[in-house]
């Protein structure tokens, strides 16, 4: 039976560190440390996610300073907002809430944001930062699959890693964090040929496709550790359920079997990937006042 990751419990014990830095600094700094939320247009999904985002910087003390725009909200008036935010002293932590609405392109208003509020560690510099092994806020999510597996002691050197996805979001960073850990790393994708094939190779297969369901038992051999990066909600079933379970990228109940180490959906990626916007947005805070917990390593033993 395979180990199961909890990701809420991990992600509440770094809430519980992270509440105890900020009590402990915020005399010094003469605040807390702050982050700003900037979602636009009503995504149900989004809204889910901010939600979730403001009550965690409530539960560890980060001030903060969401807004919430409509979806027709013109581009210039977004990146006006970017900018006040980054002119704004008493915010360490911006983010971009994606996906925007249609006709709002993301790439120049992520590139607005400075990149040492960069909450989501999606700004291009913070992006070199990562290539090149130099210090700076990370990409959440990938940064969340990496302290769970660091947690549960699952050893990346020499091991043979397969990510499914390459966005920038997820999938592009994360092969560079496993890549750093020595990993031997292969990324597939919606083109890649005979993917089970590949991924039976994997000793650590990361999902990130974006496809509900997609890997199932012929993609895993004995043994292998999997990431479920993927949420979906399915339709619902008028007989079961009323809103439609959730699930990820994996079959669990095929893949569980053969796994030595697995994290479900809901309960393992999510909960990190909220705890990793907290660390970000408390690094940046601690850089700004000289509080000397200025890394994310720092911040998560």
């Amino acid at each position: 039976m395979a180990t199961v990751l909890d990701g809420k419990l991990l992600a509440a014990s770094i809430e519980q560190r992270l509440a105890a830095v900020i009590s402990a600094g915020k005399g010094r700094a003469g605040r807390p440390p702050g982050l700003a939320v900037l979602r636009v247009g009503e995504d149900p999904a989004s809204g889910v996610y901010v939600a979730n985002k403001e009550k965690a910087c409530a539960r560890v003390g980060i001030r903060s300073f969401g807004q919430h725009l409509p979806a027709e909200t013109p581009y210039a008036q977004l990146h006006t907002i970017v900018e006040q935010l980054n002119a704004d002293q008493q915010v360490d932590g911006i983010l971009l809430q994606l996906p925007l609405p249609k006709g709002l392109d993301e790439g120049p208003l992520l590139a607005a944001i400075n990149p040492d509020k960069d909450a989501d560690g999606l700004h291009t510099l913070n992006l070199g930062r990562l290539l090149k092994g130099e210090t700076g806020p990370r990409s959440c999510t990938p940064a969340g699959v990496m302290a769970l597996l660091a947690t549960a002691g699952v050893n990346l050197e020499g091991k043979r890693a397969v990510v499914v996805g390459r966005s920038i979001l997820v999938g592009q960073p994360m092969a560079l964090m496993l890549q750093a850990a020595n990993a031997t790393v292969t990324v597939a994708h919606s083109r890649t040929r005979d993917l089970a094939t590949l991924t039976r190779q994997a000793e650590v297969l990361v999902a990130a496709a974006g496809c509900p369901r997609l890997i199932g038992a012929e993609h895993v051999s004995k043994g292998v550790v999997v990431v479920d990066v993927g949420i979906h909600r399915l339709p619902p079933d008028p007989q079961k359920d009323l809103k439609g379970r959730l699930c990820g990228d994996v079959r669990f109940e095929e893949v569980e079997p053969f796994a030595a180490v697995i994290t479900p959906v809901p309960g393992g990626v999510g909960p990190m990937t909220v705890a990793m916007l907290l660390v970000n947005s408390t690094v940046a805070w601690c850089h700004q006042h000289h509080l000397g917990l200025g890394t994310i390593e720092d911040l998560l033993v």
